[in-house]
């Protein structure tokens, strides 16, 4: 297991509906392998470096005409552009609700500047009430104006069961978290699908 505890890096995809609630700024320095994967028109979705010149994100975002990446930089607005060489949608997404939504995104050119995630092991298990960690970019509070600026939040790990009073149809390699009986979380939808140990909802990437 790296590092002293378990955790989950949440990365919100994207910056329509979602957003860091009840949050706080990213300490700077902090989290150089997150990435803005944005289009013409801007910020679209959250990713992360895995190697000099791949990012994952979502596959649900293939549709939003994208351009390039964002490296570098806690806001937004600034940062290191890189152009996207090639996207790869995983070939089991079909759609984001039945889960696998997972695509690599090859860049242009390679990055030396900013850090890859670094990668859990296959066997690590979550467990209810874990904490998670969360980061992106978004609304800081439900209703909220998206903001440029990267924050983060912890969250726990739900017990399925409540998942699927929301969802009957959850799949059975599905983890939702958020925690319970706090206004504390990542968008308003908490509901994750594992795929090669990457958990996707409808606003976040998690990587284990």
């Amino acid at each position: 297991m790296f590092g002293l505890q378990k955790f989950l890096l949440l990365l919100v995809l994207t910056l329509h509906g979602g957003g860091i609630i009840d949050g706080g700024k990213a300490p700077e320095s902090s989290m150089r392998y997150m990435v803005s994967v944005q289009n013409n028109g801007g910020h679209v979705c959250g990713g992360f470096l895995i190697t000099n010149n791949f990012v994952v994100t979502a596959a649900h975002c293939f549709d939003d005409y994208l351009t390039h990446v964002v490296l570098g930089n806690h806001t937004l607005k600034n940062g290191q552009i890189v152009k996207i060489n090639k996207p790869f949608v995983y070939s089991g997404y079909h759609s984001l609700e039945m889960g696998n939504d997972i695509m690599l995104l090859q860049l242009a050119t390679t990055n030396d500047l900013h850090d890859a995630i670094q990668l859990p092991h296959a066997e690590i298990d979550l467990t209810e009430n874990e904490v998670c960690q969360v980061a992106g970019w978004g609304k800081t509070m439900s209703g909220g104006k998206p903001v440029d600026e990267l924050r983060v939040v912890d969250v726990s790990v739900i017990n399925p069961q409540v998942c699927k009073n929301q969802w009957p149809q959850l799949p059975a390699n599905v983890i939702c978290a958020g925690g319970y009986g706090t206004s504390k979380g990542f968008c308003q939808v908490c509901i994750l699908s594992n795929v090669s140990r990457f958990l996707f909802d409808k606003c976040t990437v998690l990587n284990t």
